[in-house]
């Protein structure tokens, strides 16, 4: 029950109520300038002690979200999706300090991510005001706290640290792919992995561990199950719980169409006699190092010098092609394995605002027509 007194100047309220184990607990909060106001604090309390959404527990912040993590987040997670956790938790720690989560507020919050957007990219400030705003929801829900000051938050970034998508466009797409087919052998492996991204925008990982098994020859399609884990180095069956990341889930399983003439390329390494396609006569597979070796060798040979282009940057390239031939977001949702259209609208944000400029003159060209 409640119980109100004055001290000094000022009203303090005090809630009571006891636990599953019988224990009486306490919430207090002092500072109140009317009995009223301390009355009206008290009966809020009443009602969520009824519904069970308070606590007289007060963590730090930043512990909180520690705990939070490393119970909730971590366990069956890749060394790179606990180690961001981590990070935003430093980051917690070093703008936070010691503040205690009932004395956060949405003002607070808001000066912080304003003081971060200066210096972090778009993508950054969304996954840790995400990760940050499921945290606290966990917070409410367990009494916590009263109200969610991530609500209503405005995110602002750095668009000069805005990574924009790396891309080859049509012509020099198909000046590489006549490159990695001169002389073509199969002992040359590497040259078979990066074809088979620019002909299926499959993920590096998927591509490592292609069996034979996952083509179907007969009605030119790719059957996509795994990925290779680079954490664990491991081969993971996306329909298991061991993969489970922001764009890689049981939606990355799916089916790809693809063409008889990548099917002819790809049957070359049948010689190679093993159950895995990109494997050679040897027994190994192409190092991400050394597939990059190879496709920076043919770059150059294009009078193409850049450093930051990479094998997974065909994967973009494969999506440009998608997109500026005409084909629908959806499609090119699906085929990619995001679990979602939103996912790849906001990592080819870039790309779809170029479409857009390309689109924009075509209408006014045909509004000149009329």
């Amino acid at each position: 029950m409640a119980h109100l007194e004055k001290r000094g100047d000022k009203w303090r309220a005090q809630v009571s109520w006891y636990d599953n184990l019988g224990k009486r607990k306490f919430k207090v909060k002092s500072g109140f300038a009317t009995k009223m106001q301390a009355r009206k604090w008290a009966n809020e309390i009443e009602v969520a002690k009824d519904q069970n959404l308070i606590s007289n527990q007060d963590p730090i912040f930043a512990d909180y979200f520690k705990d939070w993590y490393l119970r909730y987040k971590a366990p069956g997670k890749t060394h790179g999706t606990v180690s961001r956790y981590a990070h935003i938790h430093d980051i917690i720690k070093e703008n936070f300090g010691n503040i205690k989560l009932s004395k956060m507020t949405r003002a607070k919050y808001q000066d912080f991510l304003n003081v971060y957007g200066k210096t972090h990219a778009k993508d950054t400030v969304q996954k840790t005001n995400g990760s940050i705003r499921s945290c606290i929801k966990d917070a409410m829900s367990e009494g916590l706290l009263r109200t969610n000051f991530t609500e209503r938050i405005n995110l602002t970034w750095n668009d000069d640290k805005t990574r924009k998508i790396e891309y080859l466009n049509f012509k020099q797409v198909q000046q590489l792919k006549e490159l990695l087919l001169t002389d073509i052998k199969p002992t040359y492996v590497s040259r078979y992995m990066l074809l088979t991204i620019i002909y299926t925008g499959m993920r590096p990982g998927e591509i490592r561990v292609l069996t034979w098994h996952d083509i179907d020859f007969k009605n030119q399609e790719i059957h996509i199950t795994k990925s290779w884990d680079y954490d664990s180095k491991k081969v993971v069956d996306y329909d298991s719980d061991e993969i489970n990341k922001e764009t890689k889930n049981k939606s990355s399983t799916r089916v790809i169409k693809v063409d008889q003439k990548l099917l002819d390329i790809l049957s070359q390494l049948k010689v190679n006699n093993h159950e895995r396609l990109f494997i050679d006569k040897f027994g190994t597979i192409p190092t991400s190092n050394a597939v990059n070796k190879t496709l920076r060798k043919q770059l150059d040979k294009l009078g193409i010098k850049n450093k930051s282009f990479h094998f997974h940057s065909l994967r973009h390239t494969h999506v440009a092609l998608l997109l500026f031939k005409g084909v629908d977001l959806y499609s090119i949702s699906k085929r990619l394995g995001h679990s979602n259209m939103s996912i790849t609208a906001n990592t080819y944000a870039y790309m779809l605002d170029e479409l857009k400029q390309k689109s924009d003159k075509q209408i006014v060209s045909i509004l000149d027509e009329i």
